[in-house]
């Protein structure tokens, strides 16, 4: 996959996380569990979009 897209594709994953885990959180028993897993691969995320982005700024 080109580096711009799944750039994209990241990103657009970490925003749909990022609403499952403010969902989650409004909830009125919310899933404690579930919301740690969430915020875990939603720093995995972040963690290659931010190795994406410099490896993107290098290349160009």
């Amino acid at each position: 996959m080109h580096t711009d897209a799944r750039l994209s594709s990241l990103q657009e994953k970490h925003l749909r996380l990022d609403r499952a885990i403010l969902d989650e959180e409004k909830r009125s028993w919310p899933d404690e569990s579930a919301i740690k897993r969430m915020k875990l691969e939603k720093l995995h995320l972040k963690e290659e979009i931010d190795r994406l982005a410099r490896t993107s700024h290098r290349v160009n």
